[in-house]
């Protein structure tokens, strides 16, 4: 009679086993029909945001100045794109920027192809918001919402503790020849002032400067975003300026520009920690 039990209670068992085996089955493949499997991301930005979603399987297609996946296609710039190059990969889904050339979103739109377009990032809050909204869109819900509350929780941490310390006046530089700088409604000011910083250049709205105008507002410290040779020569340059309080207290500090190029809520927060340790040297404890 045990022995009966035993084979009913095994042959259930196995039964269950396959019937769940199915249904996850059933699902997995549910969901691969119904988010998007053929992604090309025209920004840098979009496609690390991609990676942090674990979908990276899922490019097809990146901008040059993307760095991987290394096996992506190259469909053009951040701005231009190369249309028939887009149409051969045959994608489901394109993440565009409001750089990307709105004629050639337009003409892939009317060609049938899903095209998505987020605007550039302004401060933290919105890149978290437009994080949550590209996991929504490809399945990811949870693992963005998981990675933002993480991101929040140390932005707020970092903000706490530069809350009463001094505040140094801080120039970034984001380009040269002209000189280009960060601008109030930049994602670069939220870190300036996240980091317990004043930017110097608040009034700016085209980001344009004169070196004149730095020399007027006198900044604590100069960042270069610029990499290579001009980031070098523009640290040169700024040496000869002997009034600005940055040059006197040597002050001008070369950083990776990727970070300030390409926000995601996690690099947002490794940004923030450079810029902290960058403002308060002798203060901050790492």
């Amino acid at each position: 009679m045990k022995v009966i039990f035993s084979n009913i209670f095994v042959k259930v068992f196995y039964i269950f086993l396959i019937i769940s085996i199915g249904l996850l089955l059933y699902q997995h493949e549910v969901l691969s029909q119904t988010y998007p499997q053929r992604i090309i991301s025209l920004a840098p930005s979009i496609t690390e945001e991609l990676y942090l979603l674990g979908i990276e399987n899922r490019i097809i297609g990146v901008t040059t100045y993307c760095k991987k996946p290394i096996q992506a296609q190259k469909v053009g710039t951040i701005i231009e794109v190369n249309i028939e190059k887009v149409i051969s990969l045959q994608p489901d889904l394109v993440l565009a920027t409001s750089l990307t050339n709105p004629k050639a979103k337009e003409k892939l739109k009317n060609l049938g192809i899903k095209v998505i377009t987020f605007p550039s990032a302004k401060n933290f809050r919105e890149i978290c918001e437009q994080f949550l909204e590209l996991g929504k869109i490809v399945g990811r819900e949870k693992k963005a919402e998981e990675i933002v509350y993480r991101a929040k929780k140390t932005v707020s941490s970092l903000k706490q503790k530069v809350k009463e310390l001094p505040k140094p006046k801080v120039l970034v530089q984001v380009g040269a020849k002209p000189l280009w700088v960060a601008p109030e409604d930049s994602f670069v000011n939220d870190l300036i002032e996240s980091a317990g910083g004043i930017n110097i250049v608040v009034d700016s709205k085209t980001g344009l400067y004169s070196r004149e105008e730095v020399l007027k507002q006198n900044p604590d410290v100069i960042i270069i975003t610029t990499m290579g040779i001009v980031g070098k020569e523009e640290k040169k340059i700024w040496q000869k300026y002997k009034t600005i309080s940055a040059v006197r207290n040597n002050r001008i500090y070369i950083v990776d520009s990727d970070r300030f190029c390409s926000p995601t809520p996690v690099s947002f927060v490794d940004t923030l920690k450079e810029m902290v340790n960058i403002l308060h040297p002798h203060t901050y404890e790492k």
